[in-house]
């Protein structure tokens, strides 16, 4: 570790804590904040900091912590009791965007391909995203909360098997039903051996962290480990996995102080240390240009993306008795792109380039104005997530329909 490096770690931490401060102060979530402090000390304003890969692995180990956090605090069962809703928020969320992104795309001429990718990258939900967000505002544990995450977990395994269809697409110029077969076949294994896993094994584990509670976090990791592997071998991303784990470490199974123990270490290693470091980085990927026809673009993408969660989302809620004020929250709540839209963009720029030069495809599959169109479009998003949300609790906390909402967050409060 280079002293420019400790260097760069404690600018980073600094700026973080005194933005995300300054924004709690104003009533606002700090993560916003920390966005605001990677965009000025980032490579947009004053270039004190500039991306490397060091502080990518932090960054990434910081919505691995999260997510495993995350998995800690929710109910298994209230999930799965809200699945169908998660399985209709999720698909109307997805599909609509991608929808909508595409017909933007091919309005300011983009090719087919082009179209194509741009929609995918629009119905792309960041869950890491979502779940700091839920946190902040104290609605995680609520149906709604729970309803989100679900939502997400399947809009990530959407995005995934649209992502292998159109990479394959690409590269043959065919869809590969095979390779879709045996994605579905690994994705499903996955998580029969989770349920398994989670619901035989892990209790007999766990029981045993009450005489060895020095123990319990190392045991975490390593199960945080062990199912994000699994994840990443089925395609998915390690967080999915993450995620499980931090379900399987669960308050009903095992020792009380064992739990909080735990519980309380990956608290703070995730928000105190590692998902500043994440949302400060993810402002360094912010690109603008002044040009017209971009800005026409990136706004026409941004706002098509909004507006297609929004009402996706929400039209996937509406069936199952929430009223409009509790839909738009699921809809906003699902609006946050983040790291996730960054990592499909920049492989479908890799994929672009080496098909290019074997003289497979004649046009790029994303442009340089469609690549930082999505990252704007994936920055504004994320920054927007928290302040809708924030605004459309208030309002439903002030309203006579939203009263049973508002004990949901009180009674998670509680807990």
């Amino acid at each position: 570790m280079t002293t420019h490096f400790v260097l760069d770690l404690l600018i980073i931490i600094t700026t973080a804590w005194l933005f995300g401060q300054l924004f709690v102060k104003l009533q606002m979530p700090a993560m916003l904040g920390e966005m605001v402090a990677g965009i000025i000390i980032g490579p947009m304003v004053l270039g004190i900091i500039t991306p490397s890969e060091s502080l990518e692995i932090l960054a990434d180990m910081g919505i691995f912590f999260v997510m495993f956090y995350t998995g800690m605090e929710l109910d298994p069962k209230k999930l799965l009791e809200n699945k169908w809703p998660s399985f209709a928020v999720a698909f109307g969320g997805f599909i609509l965007p991608f929808i909508g992104g595409f017909f933007v795309a091919k309005i300011f001429g983009a090719t087919m391909y082009q179209s194509l990718f741009v929609g995918m990258g629009v119905s792309i939900t960041a869950i890491a995203v979502q779940a700091v967000v839920l946190h902040s505002l104290s609605i995680n544990k609520t149906q709604i909360g729970h309803i989100i995450i679900g939502a997400a977990v399947v809009d990530d395994i959407l995005a995934l098997i649209s992502m292998t269809l159109l990479l394959g697409l690409a590269k043959t110029g065919n869809l590969d039903f095979v390779t879709i077969i045996i994605l579905f076949v690994k994705v499903s294994g996955f998580f029969v051996l989770t349920i398994f896993t989670g619901h035989f094994i892990m209790p007999l584990l766990t029981r045993k962290l009450t005489f060895q509670r020095d123990k319990g976090f190392t045991f975490a990791i390593t199960a945080a480990l062990a199912m994000a592997f699994l994840a990443e071998l089925a395609g998915l991303h390690m967080i999915i996995g993450a995620f499980l784990a931090g379900q399987f470490i669960r308050k009903e199974i095992m020792d009380d102080k064992a739990y909080e123990q735990v519980a309380d270490r990956f608290f703070g290693i995730s928000y105190g240390f590692l998902v500043p470091i994440f949302f400060v980085t993810l402002s360094f990927h912010m690109q603008f240009s002044l040009n017209l026809d971009f800005l026409l673009f990136a706004g026409a993408v941004t706002t098509i993306a909004i507006l297609g969660k929004l009402v996706g989302c929400g039209l996937g809620a509406i069936p199952f008795g929430f009223n409009y004020l509790e839909a738009s929250i699921i809809g906003f709540g699902m609006n946050g792109r983040g790291a996730v839209e960054l990592v499909v963009a920049t492989v479908v720029i890799k994929l672009s380039n080496e098909l290019m030069k074997k003289g497979i495809i004649a046009d790029e599959l994303l442009t340089p104005d469609q690549f930082s169109a999505l990252v704007m479009m994936a920055f504004i998003t994320t920054l927007m997530a928290p302040i809708t949300l924030k605004w459309l609790v208030s309002i439903t906390y002030s309203s006579e329909e939203g009263a049973s909402f508002c004990k949901q967050i009180e009674k998670s409060n509680r807990i």
